[in-house]
């Protein structure tokens, strides 16, 4: 199973939180991420961000990212959007 956790940061405050687990064994650990993703901004109701450079960098390194004003297109009502692996199957 793959679990990760999203949360909405502002002003050093937890607005909302959740884990999403993709539980589809056919899908690489990329579009994993990429699903769990897009299952975390349909739950918040976000518009997806853009990866920027620093971004994938982050996520590469420390399996974890935050998604500031930047990467997003429309305006954010948030500081940023973080996600974290925090459970990963262990064939990967």
């Amino acid at each position: 199973m793959f679990r990760m956790w999203g949360k909405l940061m502002k002003s050093n405050r937890l607005l909302k939180d959740t884990v999403i687990s993709v539980e589809d064994t056919g899908l690489n650990r990329t579009r994993k991420v990429y699903k769990a993703l897009e299952d975390i901004c349909y739950e918040f109701d976000l518009p997806k961000p853009l990866w920027l450079d620093a971004n994938k960098h982050e996520f590469i390194t420390h399996d974890k990212t935050r998604f500031y004003h930047d990467s997003f297109i429309e305006d954010i009502n948030f500081d940023f959007l973080e996600i974290q692996v925090i459970e990963e199957d262990e064939s990967l």
